[in-house]
């Protein structure tokens, strides 16, 4: 009995040594298929967002629910194995939380309106603002009004955001909106949602007030009521709305980056740094912006931690906080790794949903690196092209990659993503296994490709 057992374990033995040695021996490219396969077969970054989503829910910035996610976040990366775990706190200035925020059409034809606060707005009055609308169908339109041409009127914008035009909808509009109406004399501002949906539900997102200009409370419509204005507007002259808005400025609040590490085995100092942001906007629970990307970039990192071989350089995740109110937490990390970004070899960012995964960009300085090709033939089966060579690497990246640092841009498709960015309905029933998988099975490739292979030039800023 025991010389049979002792004979199976001596099997068992060499069965082992021989799968590690086999892995030992795998090339690079054979190591990422495999790694790209279990990221698919395990939907291990569809768990993470589920558990993230569930556990935690919204995750406003610089709020307790914002920090109980980074106190998760830490934990997990510690269960998953990570070498390293640790935050980096830092104080935002504008501190915020939502209040009751109701809108209606009084006259001349009374109903209800469908709005939420711009992040950031200022209150009305507690009774409210009633008055006049003077409503635009472009941003344009308004900009072109003269200076207190618009004195006691609700300003209403109501150009239509087409997709691949988020850009201007949130810059021109949403941010610049409220102090352009205000330097025209309005009260306050509306605007038609930053969205591609059609549904009776508004999307929220960040404003920004000119220290100059008085604030004035802003909101964004649901696309069906903003629309119903346009009609009203063409049977109406004089349309008078009452719009109610109780959000509460908190001052300095405190968010923070979590940031954990896979030590490479050969060239620790070297980084190849994986990012998505753990805040969120309050009105659903963060699902796909950016509860996806958390779980892409986690899965991705544990992933490789897996391996029975550390990756030759250090993979390091991080979690970025305060996002959604101006890449604070991007700029953060950048400004204070000042000495350490010449070390880090590429970075890349999942802040677009679950995907898929469509091209692969480059911001690089030297786009004909043997390394890219080999990442990008890496990618093909996955249904990954060859992008443009321009790219930031994603939001967070951005302040980083503007210092130098490499980046690749995983572009993900996003021609649904904007139906539910910064709305009650981004919950985590939205996504769809395949489509995250397959984004899990890209950045992990990316990710592992990039430790392996021979570096990067350095962009000069």
């Amino acid at each position: 009995m025991q010389s049979r057992l002792h004979h199976h374990v001596l099997v068992l033995g060499t069965v082992l040594a021989a799968l590690v040695a086999s892995t030992a021996m795998a090339s690079p490219e054979s190591t990422a298929a495999a790694l790209a396969k279990k990221a698919q077969d395990t939907s291990l970054a569809l768990k993470i967002a589920t558990d993230l989503t569930t556990e935690i829910g919204a995750r406003l910035y610089g709020s307790e629910s914002e920090k109980r996610a980074a106190d998760w976040a830490v934990k997990r990366f510690k269960k998953y194995g990570f070498d390293k775990v640790w935050m980096e706190s830092f104080p935002v200035e504008r501190g915020w939380k939502r209040g009751l925020e109701t809108a209606s059409v009084t006259s001349p034809s009374p109903q209800n309106l469908v709005i939420t606060a711009l992040g950031g707005s200022v209150p009305t009055p507690e009774e409210g603002i009633e008055a006049e609308i003077a409503l635009f169908k472009t941003i344009d339109a308004m900009l072109e009004q003269p200076e207190g041409s618009l004195k006691g009127k609700i300003a209403v914008v109501t150009q239509a955001m087409v997709i691949g035009g988020y850009s201007k909808i949130s810059g021109a509009i949403r941010s610049k909106g409220p102090s352009e109406a205000a330097r025209r004399g309005a009260i306050a501002f509306l605007m038609r949602s930053a969205g591609t949906d059609n549904d009776r539900m508004a999307h929220t997102g960040g404003t920004s007030y000119l220290p100059e200009i008085p604030r004035i409370p802003a909101a964004a419509l649901s696309v069906p009521d903003a629309q119903q204005l346009d009609r009203l507007s063409e049977r109406f002259d004089n349309i008078r709305i009452k719009l109610v808005l109780t959000p509460e400025e908190l001052g300095t609040v405190t968010s923070q980056n979590v940031i954990a590490e896979i030590t490479g085995s050969e060239r620790p100092d070297e980084i190849v740094l994986l990012g998505a942001h753990l805040d969120s906007w309050d009105l659903g629970t963060g699902a796909i912006d950016d509860g996806a990307g958390v779980g892409i970039v986690m899965a991705a990192g544990k992933l490789i931690g897996d391996l029975p071989n550390p990756p030759k350089r250090t993979i390091r995740v991080v979690l970025f906080g305060a996002e959604e109110i101006g890449i604070i937490g991007g700029q953060f990390y950048a400004d204070s790794h000042a000495d350490e970004l010449a070390n880090h070899i590429v970075a890349t960012e999942a802040d677009a949903g679950q995907g898929p995964v469509q091209f692969m960009n480059i911001g690089l300085e030297n786009t004909l690196d043997p390394s890219l090709a080999t990442i990008r033939n890496a990618l093909q089966p996955l249904g990954v092209k060859a992008g443009r060579s321009k790219s930031s690497g994603g939001p967070d990246i951005g302040p980083m990659h503007s210092k130098g640092v490499p980046a690749i841009g995983l572009s993900m498709f996003t021609d649904d993503y904007f139906d539910l960015h910064h709305t009650s309905n981004d919950t985590i029933d939205k996504i769809k296994p395949e489509r995250i998988n397959q984004s899990a099975a890209a950045f992990v490739v990316t990710a592992y490709l990039a430790s392996e292979l021979g570096g990067y030039y350095r962009i000069q800023p």
